[in-house]
């Protein structure tokens, strides 16, 4: 019983030791965010305000360019919507048929998207650019919501081998009652496979809102600006850093992601554990 005690004290101190170190960044930014700009580094070694600057907040929420915050929010949750919703549906879609459908050249096909998959960014960003320049659609939504409607190369692989834990049986059941590919689809697979669905949503709604390459590329009216551009804006390299606002409105852009990451927690992990590790 002794060895047992010394060895649970051991791990949940160990444990929590690491939560410390992993959690002293967000500490650090979120007493950072109620210090004066001019102090922020030089005071760096306490994390205790003195004083305590409320107006950090109310300073940030004025936004830049005759902008409040507010509107750029608003507009990272239109980008955060509408790509969501494209990725989800789109790669659920490419995933049942690549998952249970029949077709010539489905392995060859399979191979080639997971090669996009290990595929950077940096390759094709260039050609994405010219062709979204020559639709005219630079200072726009589209060149960011269009492309997530043609599927996602990470969640059709994850919502893939979600599918393929389910029994073909169900499917064949299915069929004996008359349902046809999408009635299976809609009523059999579609109910089953809601882990990963969540799992791609939380992820799809993190890599959206964190995003800064992609809205830099094709957004130019601050009107249009994301949280990522705004928080950007606070540094300036003529002028004199806001620090104090753009901490601060760092704090309240975190918020939606804590949030979000508490309440769905188990999906990610219900999502990765079920699918991601099976072949």
């Amino acid at each position: 019983m002794k060895k047992k005690s010394v060895k649970w004290w051991t791990y949940h101190v160990l444990v929590g030791g690491f939560a410390i170190l992993m959690l002293y960044p967000f500490i650090w930014l979120l007493m950072s965010s109620f210090k004066e700009s001019s102090t922020i580094f030089v005071t760096a070694k306490s994390l205790i305000p003195d004083p305590w600057i409320w107006t950090n907040f109310v300073e940030g929420w004025k936004g830049i360019g005759g902008n409040s915050f507010g509107v750029f929010i608003k507009n990272t949750v239109i980008l955060v919507a509408l790509t969501l919703v494209g990725q989800v549906v789109s790669s659920t879609l490419v995933a049942y048929g690549f998952a249970r459908l029949q077709f010539r050249g489905k392995a060859f096909w399979f191979a080639i998207m997971m090669v996009t998959l290990m595929l950077p960014g940096e390759v094709v960003m260039i050609p994405q650019y010219i062709i979204f320049a020559k639709l005219e659609w630079l200072n726009s939504l589209k060149p960011l919501v269009i492309p997530a409607y043609f599927g996602t190369p990470f969640f059709i692989f994850l919502i893939v081998q979600f599918i393929r834990t389910i029994p073909r049986e169900l499917d064949e059941a299915a069929i004996i009652d008359g349902c046809n590919t999408f009635n299976i689809f809609y009523k059999i697979i579609l109910p089953l496979i809601k882990p990963a669905l969540a799992t791609a949503a939380i992820f799809s709604f993190y890599w959206t809102w964190d995003a800064l390459l992609g809205p830099v590329l094709y957004l130019n009216s601050p009107a249009k600006y994301t949280v990522s551009m705004a928080l950007n804006m606070f540094l300036s390299n003529e002028t004199v850093s806001n620090w104090g606002a753009m901490f601060a409105m760092s704090v309240v852009t975190l918020v939606p992601v804590f949030v979000i990451f508490f309440l769905f927690q188990r999906y990610i992990v219900e999502g990765m554990s079920t699918s991601g590790l099976k072949g």
